[in-house]
């Protein structure tokens, strides 16, 4: 029946049915006519309720508030000024700035398809008026926003740390190497393809104007800085975290950048509110699906099936990532993380990996798949913005997901990588 169940899910995802209700669907119906006589379908709002019923997801609410405050108090244009004083004269600057600003917002709210949805907005009309490829800017944009869920504050990393009961703040830690490697590749890329394109850049800006554009940004810089210095150190919890920085985007916005109007926070609360209730609702509707994966051992049999691949650890661990990126071609991140791990994380265990580093191994996997069809959701946003058929974004992001590989391959291989920072706090 749990066969039925997963072939009854991927097809109403195939036919247009909603992720959530795919899997809210699928699993009542495999409850229903479960061997034995079914299950009591109470057991399905039971177990939605309790993907959710978590202290630790507050962070996830503040985290996303925090983005939208950003988005409209004016500091989003300031990273873009910002980042086009400091890397505009680049090739290809208007990519660069894109990718700059992404790694600075990244360490602001944790959610891609926030950063995605910011920064397009106001980057994508800009690089084609200069030429670039079509599906191009769609493509960096898409992969600058991948940056969101790798480094610190992470919302994915939250969700795993809490199904893995696993330190937040070490496995925050463990994502800042892995996302500047990933940010410098792309980075080169961009350089690479603008010398191929003949993409413009910008004259140098000079020392002062680069001071003077920074003194302007300060407040905007400052978020990230104050919230890895507030975890390293212990000052702030991860949920402390969330909180502060909401607090701090709503002070810049309304006192002192002053473009967050009183009047408009009631819009902010309520997109921040349905940004909210997708990111949990997808929490909750994998709970069903989850537990009857657990209740019918299919987590226990697909382990066992992995570890009996090949007694080579690198031959196990690279069956894992082949298996990771096939779903996240097919789920989103989050549900595809709540139904993987109760099989997956054993074989890390099996393996004798580092618990912190099988999670950026797991982590980086599910977050490329958000570059790759049927459901990749950074095509589908940046498509969206750009209003450009995903086609040509598919065919541009190709560089920068080989680069992504490459970069999981190099923290499978050499643990100090994701190892290193959280090793420091002892």
């Amino acid at each position: 029946m749990i066969l039925f169940s997963v072939v009854l899910f991927i097809v109403l995802i195939l036919v247009g049915l909603d992720i959530g209700f795919a899997m809210i669907t699928a699993a009542m119906i495999g409850m229903l006519f479960k061997g034995g006589g079914g299950v009591d379908i109470v057991q399905a709002p039971l177990s939605m309720l309790g993907g959710i019923d978590e202290t630790a997801l507050v962070a996830i609410p503040l985290f996303i508030l925090a983005g939208e405050l950003m988005n409209r108090g004016g500091v989003t244009l300031r990273l873009i000024n910002w980042s086009m004083a400091m890397v505009g004269h680049m090739r290809g600057s208007l990519s660069q700035v894109s990718l700059t600003t992404n790694l600075v917002m990244a360490g602001i709210s944790g959610s891609a398809v926030a950063d995605a949805s910011a920064i397009g907005t106001a980057m994508i009309p800009s690089m084609k008026n200069e030429g670039y490829r079509r599906g191009y800017p769609e493509a960096v944009i898409a992969c600058g926003a991948m940056l969101g869920p790798i480094l610190p504050p992470s919302i994915p990393m939250i969700v795993y740390a809490v199904l893995a009961n696993l330190s937040i703040i070490r496995l925050f830690l463990a994502g800042i190497i892995p996302g500047f490697m990933l940010l410098t590749g792309y980075m080169a890329i961009c350089a690479w393809q603008a010398r191929r394109h003949g993409y413009k850049s910008r004259p140098r800006a000079s020392w002062p104007e680069r001071a003077r554009v920074t003194r302007a940004s300060i407040w905007a810089l400052m978020m990230p800085v104050l919230i890895i210095v507030g975890i390293r150190f212990g000052l702030l919890t991860d949920t402390e975290a969330a909180a502060f920085v909401a607090v701090y985007a709503l002070l810049v916005g309304l006192a002192v950048y002053r473009e967050l109007k009183v009047g408009e926070l009631g819009s902010a609360f309520y997109a921040a509110g349905r940004t909210m209730a997708v990111v949990l609702f997808l929490l909750a509707a994998a709970g069903p699906f989850s537990w009857l994966i657990s209740e019918s051992r299919i987590a226990a049999t697909i382990a066992k099936s992995i570890l009996s691949i090949s007694e080579e650890h690198w031959v196990v661990l690279l069956t894992v990532n082949v298996f990771l990126i096939l779903v996240g071609k097919i789920l989103e991140p989050l549900p595809a993380m709540i139904i993987t791990l109760p099989a997956l994380l054993p074989i890390g265990a099996q393996l004798g990996l580092d618990p912190i580093q099988y999670a950026m191994i797991l982590i980086l996997n599910l977050m490329t798949g958000m570059l790759t069809p049927p459901v990749g959701i950074l095509l589908f946003v940046t498509s969206a913005v750009g209003r450009t058929p995903i086609g040509p974004i598919v065919r541009e992001v190709i560089p920068f997901f080989i680069w992504s590989l490459i970069v999981l391959a190099l923290i499978c291989a050499f643990p100090p990588l994701t190892l290193w920072l959280p090793g420091l706090g002892g």
